[in-house]
């Protein structure tokens, strides 16, 4: 981990992968630092606001020593149903892309749908739009990339991967994923609260609906 200022009010840590930053996110929270406003993950960096009058060199010298335990993240399980503390999300395989993820992972469709359901992922960081998470710690073969051409509209719901992620559109969008199924799933909800159905940390499985 590698810590550079950030203004004069913040710190910026930097990650090789979005699992490190779950981890150190985790790590920061728990251990409750004095003069820690805020922290904000990112695909590859954790930003640390510093809260007001504190002296940000002497709270970079202090993340240096945070515990952290790079297999654990911070589950915050929201009104959703959950069991055995991870969020399940239930999906309909069958996505335009399915067939397509299979050729390229050597999976084939139904080894596709068994490794996407097989392990927990964690949310790493939001972004792209309110609601939408990046899951990661998935299983590695399912790796793969962006669409060549992107859609002009992915429907709420469908589940996707791309790159290390998977992840699930919260609405109609453009979108370059890989699609392998939907979900109804309400990722964002304004009379919820938090708003949104998956937060970083929280841990989540995918249920395959049978049909």
């Amino acid at each position: 981990m590698r810590v550079r200022p950030y203004g004069d009010r913040a710190l910026i840590l930097d990650m090789d992968d979005a699992g490190e930053v779950v981890s150190w996110v985790s790590a920061i929270r728990e251990a409750r630092l004095p003069g820690v406003a805020d922290v904000v993950p990112a695909a590859r960096t954790v930003l640390v606001a510093a809260a007001d009058g504190t002296d940000v060199g002497a709270l970079a010298a202090v993340l240096q020593h945070v515990e952290v335990d790079p297999g654990r993240g911070e589950a915050e399980p929201s009104a959703a149903e959950v069991r055995d503390d991870e969020i399940v999300i239930r999906v309909e395989y069958g996505g335009p892309d399915l067939g397509d993820v299979g050729e390229l992972t050597g999976l084939g469709p139904d080894g596709v749908v068994a490794a996407h359901t097989a392990t927990s992922w964690r949310v790493a960081f939001g972004g792209f739009a309110p609601g939408f998470a990046y899951l990661v710690g998935g299983d590695p073969r399912l790796q793969v990339p962006r669409r060549h051409t992107a859609r002009t509209s992915v429907p709420s719901g469908a589940v996707g991967l791309a790159g290390e992620y998977s992840g699930i559109y919260p609405r109609p969008s453009p979108g370059g994923w890989q699609l392998i199924g939907t979900t109804d799933a309400v990722l964002w909800d304004l009379d919820r609260d938090p708003p949104a159905l998956l937060r970083p940390g929280a841990t989540v499985r995918f249920e395959a609906v049978r049909v």
